[in-house]
């Protein structure tokens, strides 16, 4: 009994795992490098906002989620629930960090300042996240991403993926990711 449960769970993680998954992302792969200089990295110091170049480069270090959302409310609302999860566990900030890309080129025609405005806001209530505004969709053209919508990507420290899933997470993906992030943090 206890191996036909062991062979169901397992083949049911990797078909999660494998369900919607970007193309150009691949599980203990690191991420395809890309690079937005086109605003970027949305740095808060001294009470001011600046933008700075961001790269694929820098995602190592930490265990991370990378949220990738169109610059919609409806792309957002798509993993809210991993988000709150995440806040709610309160991580170590030396060891993990939440890096969101914004994909300022698939918004709302004429949504731009709110949807920035958003980002503004969630940085400074969460200075040890980061954000970044992608003008020009480089990260979603060039990790294949969904547009419209929103993926989750878990890298572990050595910035390997873990999990990948372009869409809404169930709640059982949601636990699962959540396992994920605490055993590689116990890394």
């Amino acid at each position: 009994m206890r191996i036909i449960s062991t062979v169901m769970v397992t083949t049911l993680m990797i078909s999660v795992c494998n369900f919607a998954q970007a193309d150009d992302l691949h599980q203990g792969e690191r991420v395809p490098a890309v690079g937005v200089n086109d605003k970027g990295e949305l740095v808060w110091q001294h009470n001011e906002f600046s933008y700075k170049n961001w790269n694929s480069a820098q995602l190592s270090g930490k265990v991370r989620v990378i949220q990738h959302i169109a610059g919609r409310s409806s792309a957002k609302e798509k993993n809210a629930a991993l988000i709150e999860a995440i806040k709610a566990a309160q991580f170590p900030h030396d060891r993990y960090q939440t890096t969101t890309i914004v994909n300022t080129d698939d918004a709302i025609p004429g949504t731009g300042m709110f949807v920035r405005s958003s980002i503004q806001t969630n940085k400074q209530h969460y200075p040890w996240s980061q954000f970044v505004v992608d003008n020009k969709g480089n990260v979603q053209k060039s990790w294949q991403l969904e547009r419209a919508s929103s993926a989750i990507v878990v890298l572990d420290k050595n910035g390997r993926v873990r999990f990948i899933k372009d869409g809404a997470l169930s709640q059982e993906e949601v636990q699962q990711v959540m396992s994920l992030i605490a055993s590689l943090l116990k890394q």
